[in-house]
């Protein structure tokens, strides 16, 4: 009579846990990649929050100037967690063939993905929480005219950001490569986008452009739904489109070794 076989179990939520925790150790350890996401958008919305400009009807006292800067800082955040820190990480990995050893372990090396990605999804948040928490200390800011837009265009800022940063690691074979091209992408991304100031002084074609990529449309997003403005449905939809297509590219490139 042959005895029946048990199915070996995956990694129980014990594993999951200690991997998170694993890869929350890492990220606090990264000294620049650990204060940058937090210190530079609050750094940029204490210095640029208070302009002089006229208050958004309805929102009470809060400016158009604050109306701008605050959901630049937030997708600023999410970009610089998503496209640059997290590729950097994932490639080191490849390098020193932590995930090629993985994969021969119940753990699998698509764990990492998902630790590493849980671990940036905590920082940016962190990193929103502080920006905020400083405006409604710092300024008159006032609460969401859209909270449910506000929240899908936040979840689809920060979906295309880690997808395009999954992307971008996929495609670097060395970490060099992952910060090099996780830099590059950030800052046309956010040049384009309005990051260093309103698209409106860019050319027409190129303002177009930049409206359409993810750190525009992410800024655009937050901004009307803080304000009480339409949310643009391309906009979004660029969002969404981005999400899926950089995912799945990504996977599909993605190397363990």
């Amino acid at each position: 009579m042959t005895a029946a076989v048990t199915p070996p179990r995956g990694p129980g939520l014990r594993a999951w846990r200690a991997l998170v925790a694993h890869e929350g150790r890492m990220v606090r350890r990264d000294t620049a990649g650990l204060v940058i996401p937090l210190g530079l958008p609050m750094l940029l919305l204490v210095m640029n929050g208070s302009g002089d400009s006229p208050p958004v009807p309805g929102l009470g006292g809060m400016t158009y100037q604050l109306a701008y800067v605050l959901p630049m800082v937030i997708v600023l955040t999410i970009a610089t967690v998503g496209v640059i820190n997290m590729p950097s990480f994932l490639a080191t990995y490849r390098r020193y063939k932590i995930l090629r050893r993985l994969a021969v372990t119940p753990a699998r090396p698509s764990m990492v993905l998902v630790a590493q990605a849980v671990v940036g999804l905590a920082q940016a948040a962190a990193g929103i929480v502080l920006v905020v928490v400083a405006a409604a200390v710092l300024f008159d800011l006032s609460p969401p005219a859209d909270p449910l837009g506000l929240a899908v265009a936040l979840v689809l800022t920060t979906t295309a950001m880690f997808a395009l940063g999954m992307l971008v690691a996929a495609v670097s074979p060395t970490p060099n490569a992952a910060l090099a091209i996780g830099l590059v992408s950030f800052f046309v991304l956010m040049a384009l986008g309005g990051g260093f100031g309103p698209r409106g002084n860019l050319p027409d074609g190129v303002a177009t452009v930049g409206a359409h990529l993810p750190f525009g449309a992410g800024l655009d997003a937050l901004r009307a739904a803080w304000t009480g403005g339409p949310l643009d449905i391309a906009q979004l939809g660029v969002l969404a489109g981005v999400t899926v297509v950089a995912a799945a590219v990504s996977a599909r490139l993605f190397r363990w070794e």
